[in-house]
Order: structure tokens, then C-alpha cells, then sequence
């Protein structure tokens, strides 16, 4: 089981600026967030700083600046193919809108000036479209309806119940859903038809399972089930004719398995694995007779794969080197199909229409933030739908990212990708920071990340670090941090702040560390436990407290309780150690300012864990700000409170990294 589901933003944490929500969107087609298109090249101390004749002047943007740049997703194509449902944060808060496949300007849909709306889909035969919020970052997200008068139907009512949609039934007459109601420790798989929005269950969960597909006859149901340890998850197989569950992937040892799709005509499973290599790979399973087989593999992880409506194309995602490479195959012929020219980045979100003529998707760089893009396959070029970076920012302003690869303590190889400001020079240092992604399990990436280009248009290098435990590099790399928190793990953002050092365009002694949710963690501990290490430390919604966390997990982590215990540790059997690896306990270490930032709402981080923290900092005279965000959860999805928490970051590490002011006790 990948745990970047769980305690982090999964890779959204700091993906968009400073975090947001993971949006709820179609299950099959949604490839985003997992790999990359070529491999880079390791940056040593052959590359270093510019010449002075290559430094041009660059302009400096507001906080403000940054984010009127757009932020997008979901992506679904009406019935009659001519508009795409998605969502975006024009108007200060997420809100469904549709954009015509021809071009033209996209028309907002709803008007929540409160909850960050997401987009789900369109109906199959009519304008109307199902989206999903919940109530101020509480997880707890219910599938609504509008109507074609503009009404709103809450198709999953209750206070405490969280629902997701999973798909709609090959007949288009009817939707899946998953949803807690029953017993908010799992999740009931259930149908709604269209013709009077009435839910039928289809499965009751008792044990734990997580929805993997339904097979287009709707005669068998795929889940997969998390195993005793990190990486260790099997596929289950249920019958709705005999209600017989079966384990289709029994083994031995650690291996991951994971559900994909059923083929079109139900005659085979299609699921990944990781069986008998490092990287998971495509496999599929005959609903005939139960023999496996293997489909394709990459010398990277396989990070999703299914299939055009009527099985016409299918698309491979594979997760190369913090990069997404996309291929769609025909089907018929096993052949590739050319996509269009783009420049270099990301291609996800792919969605082929159910006509299968068309694709839309979403392309972005380091440099480009994701723009929604329509292809009528056999045209010689893609249409572009959306314009989403702020038009007074100059990308030429901004800097590319690039995979660098540096030693950690042990000899073990660590990739990391590096942003290094214009301008900065062996003759013109600047500070840097050592950037952690949320986990554990998670994956530094290289899309447009707003936080991060108004760091470096400010100044500052940044090192997004993939130490050990991160996603993407194999499955002993993924394991290697586990019960190791705190240690091994910490010890490879240490090395990584020594390569910010050796690079001399990078001042060595102004060199902080960032980072949220795991990554908040990392935070905390570099600063308690490697004291010395970092001059100052932004921890955004990160644990300080391991015992109350794992004790107060919500509850639809049920499934995948004792596979977090293996990740981080067991409360109930090891309180001592998660005493030891807790910053918390260790506060009076201390000594470096701390910016902390904390949704109010949060449910996977609770407040308490930034309210102690920065209470113990204060009881010692140290520095600490706390930032407090009254209308979010686990990452914040609305633009006043991007602008105000990278606005104070910024003025932090300002005043105690590349100003290096005196510290003030007690801050707040």
C-alpha cells in the first residue's frame, strides 16, 4: 500500500502552492500526479553556477502575483461530446466549470464563495453533472447533483458520512459509489440509477477492502486489501451471482498488488504488481480459468492503466524519475498512437471521450502550470483550452527544474530535484532550502509548483528532496524508511543541505528546511533532533506527536491501519519509541526560529499537533509563528489563505534565513 494516501497530501501537498485537497474526479482515467517523460541528467559540481555573461535581470512578483495563476482539474466531456467538465480556483475558491472542446471561454457553473467545489462529471445522456465539497476541509465530501434548472441535490445526505465516486455502469444508466455511512470505518459499495437517483447496495465491507473496478457485465467487483506491512497489499475478487470473495494474488513475502480495470468484455482483471521485481508492472487475470499473465513492463513503476470505452485504446502511465510518461496503445493492432508535439513536460489526466475520437488532458513544466488541452486523434496538433498562468508573470522569469542525484551517510543514492534562482552566482550567493514532500511515501515531483517558483523568484534555492521511503524508486527504496523515522530518513535531508553547500553559488550557512504533513514532520525533527543542522524551519500541518496521531487516525483509514502501524510504528506496543521519534517530547531542543501553519479543520493532522508544538517552543523562549487557517483542513484550497500563509513564509525566512535577524523569543 502506498501511504502518501494517507498521512500527506498525497502528492498534492505543496503540488498546487501551499497544499490542497486531493480532487475528487473519475476513477479510470484519472493518470495524474504519478510519473516523467525523460530521464534527467545528475547535477554535480560539473554544473556549476552561471557564467556572469549568461545573469540577466529578472522581475521579482507579488505573493499576489503568483496566485492568480490558476489552478485546475477533473476533466470529463459532456454527452454530446462538445464541452468538458473541470474544476478551477479562478474565482478565489475551487468551482466547477465547462469549457467548449472548439475554444472559447469557460463558463462557471457554480458559486460557492465558502467550499472549494470539485467536478465529478457530466450526466451520460443530458448538461446535468454531479461534483463533490466537503464542509471546510473536513474530508468528509458528499456527491451532489445539479440540476439543468440550476438546483442542488445531495445525492449522499449525513453529517458524518464521506462518499466518492467511482464510476458510471458501461449502460450509462446508473453510477457506483462508495460511501461510509453504514459504519464509518468502511467503505459500502453501492448503485445509483439514474431514472430516480435511488441507491441500491451492491457490497457491504466489513473487513476492509478498497475499491478497485467493476466489471462492465457488473458480475465481479475488484478490491484490493492492505496487507501487515508497507508495500504488501492483495487483490480480492468478489462475485455478485455467488457473493464469493476470493484472493486472486495469495503470496509470500512483500508484494504489492493493486486492481486496475476489467477489459471491456469481462473476461479478464487487469491489475499491477511488483511480484518478483522492484517496479510494478501489468499483469492480467482470466476470469475464465484464474491464469495470470504479464502484460508489459517498464524499468519504472506502472502507475496506472486502463481502458477507452469500448476497449478501442488503452493508456499506460509509467513513474519515470519524478515524471509522467503517458502512452496510448490501439488496441486492435498493439501499436502505439502518435501524440502531438509538446513542449517538454508532464501529460496526465488523460481522458478519451466515449466516441473515442477525442482526448482531453493536461499539460504542464516546471515553468507552465497545468493547462487543459483537447486532441481529435489524427490532427496534427492539440488545442489549448485554458490559459492558467497569471498573464503579468514573464515565464522567463522563472527557472526550470532539474533531477539531480547526490550520496547520502550510508552511500545510498538519493535523487532530488534542484531550482537554482537567476542571478545566482559564486559572486552573489544566495540562501536555499531543503524541501520534504508529505508522506511517508510520497514523491518529490516536477510539475509547476506556485510556493516553490516565488521562493526561487525571491531569491532562494530550493532542493526538493526524495529521500528514503519516497514512491517511484523501486520497492526496497520505498521500505527502506520504515520504523526508521526520525533517523535514516532524516539523516538524507541532512546530506542534501551539505550538496546545497557544496554548490557554490548556494550561502552555506543560510540554509533552512520546509515542508508539510510528513514532510512537517521532517521539519520538526531536523530541528529537535539535528539541532544544528538547519538554520530555520517552515513546518505547514506537520505531526509533532506520533502516539496522538496514529490514536487518532479517522476512522476510514480502518483499512489501512496496520499497514501505517508497520510504516511508523504500533501505539498500543511501542509507545516508547514513537515517544522517542516525536518532536514534541523533544522541544526544549529546539533552538532555530519555526514557522508552523495548521488548518483548523484538519482530520489527519489535528490541531492539537501545532498547538503543542508551538506552545512548548514558547514555554522555552524560543522563536516560533503560528499561522492558523480557521476555514481549511489537511491543505488549503482557497486563495486568501495561499496568499496569506506564503506571504508570512516568506517574511519568515526573510527576517531569519536570508536576513539572518536576531531571533525574538516567543513570537507569534
Amino acid at each position: 500500500m502506498n501511504l502518501n494516501n494517507i498521512i500527506l497530501l498525497c502528492s498534492v501537498m505543496i503540488a498546487g502552492n501551499l497544499g490542497a485537497q486531493t480532487s475528487p474526479v473519475e476513477r479510470k482515467p484519472d493518470v495524474s500526479n504519478k510519473a516523467l517523460l525523460t530521464k534527467a541528467t545528475p547535477d554535480t559540481k560539473k554544473n556549476p553556477s552561471p557564467k556572469p555573461a549568461e545573469v540577466r535581470g529578472v522581475k521579482q512578483y507579488t505573493i499576489e502575483q503568483f496566485m492568480a495563476t490558476t489552478r485546475l482539474g477533473g476533466g470529463t466531456f459532456s454527452a454530446d461530446e462538445k464541452s468538458i467538465l473541470f474544476h478551477s480556483n479562478k474565482s478565489g475558491i475551487f468551482n466547477v466549470y465547462s469549457v467548449p472542446v472548439a475554444g472559447g471561454q469557460p463558463k462557471q457553473l457554480t458559486n460557492s464563495t465558502k467550499e472549494s467545489t470539485y467536478a465529478v462529471s457530466y450526466f451520460p445522456t443530458d448538461d446535468r453533472f454531479l461534483y463533490a465539497y466537503d464542509k471546510g476541509g473536513n474530508e468528509n465530501s458528499h456527491i451532489y447533483l445539479r440540476e439543468l434548472d440550476g438546483t442542488e441535490r445531495d445525492l449522499t445526505p449525513g453529517e458524518k458520512t464521506k462518499a466518492n465516486f467511482l464510476d458510471w455502469s458501461h449502460d450509462r444508466k446508473s453510477f457506483f459509489f462508495a460511501s461510509n455511512a453504514r459504519d464509518p470505518k468502511f467503505f459500502d459499495i453501492l448503485e445509483m440509477t439514474i431514472a430516480d437517483l435511488k441507491a441500491t447496495l451492491i457490497y457491504q465491507d466489513e473487513t476492509g477492502f478498497q475499491f478497485g473496478d467493476i466489471s462492465n457485465d457488473k458480475k465481479f467487483l475488484a478490491f484490493g486489501k492492505p496487507g501487515n506491512s508497507t508495500g504488501d497489499s492483495d487483490i480480492y475478487l468478489y462475485s455478485t451471482a455467488t457473493k464469493e470473495m476470493k484472493n486472486i494474488t495469495q503470496h509470500t513475502g512483500d508484494v504489492d498488488n493493486n486492481p486496475a480495470v476489467f477489459d471491456v468484455n469481462s473476461k479478464f482483471l487487469y491489475f499491477l504488481s511488483d511480484e518478483g521485481g522492484e517496479f510494478k508492472y501489468v499483469a492480467r487475470y482470466d476470469l475464465g480459468n484464474g491464469k495470470r499473465e504479464v502484460v508489459e513492463k517498464a524499468p519504472w513503476d506502472v502507475a496506472a492503466f486502463y481502458f477507452s470505452r469500448n476497449g478501442k485504446y488503452r493508456v499506460v502511465a509509467t513513474n519515470e524519475d519524478a515524471r509522467t510518461k503517458i502512452k496510448v496503445y490501439e488496441e486492435a493492432t498493439g501499436k502505439v498512437v502518435p501524440l502531438p508535439p509538446l513542449p517538454e513536460g508532464d501529460i496526465s489526466g488523460v481522458r478519451i471521450s466515449d466516441s473515442e475520437t477525442k482526448m482531453a488532458f493536461y499539460h504542464d513544466g516546471a515553468r507552465s502550470p497545468a493547462n487543459l488541452y483537447v486532441y481529435d486523434f489524427g490532427a496534427t496538433k492539440p488545442l489549448k483550452l485554458t490559459e492558467s498562468l497569471n498573464p503579468e508573470i514573464n515565464a522567463a522569469d522563472l527557472v526550470d527544474a532539474r533531477v539531480i542525484r547526490y550520496k547520502s551517510f550510508d552511500g545510498t543514492e538519493i535523487p532530488a530535484i534542484l531550482y537554482q534562482p537567476i542571478g545566482a552566482t559564486a559572486q552573489k550567493k544566495v540562501p536555499a532550502i531543503v524541501r520534504v514532500h508529505g508522506g511517508p511515501g510520497g514523491q518529490a515531483r516536477m510539475p509547476y509548483i506556485a510556493s516553490v517558483q516565488y521562493l526561487v523568484n525571491h531569491g532562494y534555492a530550493v532542493l526538493d528532496v526524495n529521500n528514503r521511503g519516497s514512491s517511484g524508486y523501486g520497492k526496497t527504496f520505498y521500505k527502506a524508511d520504515d520504523q526508521k523515522h526520525g533517523r535514516e530518513p532524516l539523516w538524507d535531508c541532512v546530506e542534501a543541505k551539505k550538496y546545497l553547500q557544496s554548490l557554490d553559488y548556494v550561502d552555506g550557512k543560510k540554509i533552512g528546511i520546509m515542508g508539510g504533513s510528513y514532510g512537517g514532520y521532517m521539519v520538526l525533527a531536523a530541528l529537535a533532533f539535528k539541532p544544528e543542522e538547519f538554520a530555520a524551519g517552515v513546518d505547514i500541518f506537520g505531526v509533532s506527536n506520533w502516539v496522538r496521531t496514529l490514536q487518532s487516525i479517522p476512522p476510514y483509514w480502518e483499512s489501512q491501519r496496520k499497514s501505517l502501524y508497520a510504516e511508523i510504528g504500533d501505539p498500543n506496543t511501542q509507545l516508547e519509541m514513537l515517544r522517542e521519534i516525536s518532536p514534541l517530547f523533544h522541544a526544549d531542543k529546539i533552538t532555530k526560529p519555526l514557522i508552523v501553519l495548521q488548518g483548523a479543520n484538519d482530520p489527519r493532522v489535528i490541531k492539537p499537533e501545532s498547538d503543542e508544538i508551538v506552545d512548548a517552543i514558547k514555554k522555552k523562549k524560543g522563536v516560533v509563528e503560528y499561522v492558523v487557517f480557521d476555514n481549511e483542513g489537511h491543505g488549503f484550497t482557497k486563495k486568501a489563505n495561499e496568499i496569506r500563509g506564503n506571504k508570512a513564509i516568506l517574511d519568515f525566512l526573510d527576517k531569519y534565513l536570508k536576513g539572518s535577524a536576531p531571533a525574538v523569543a516567543g513570537t507569534n
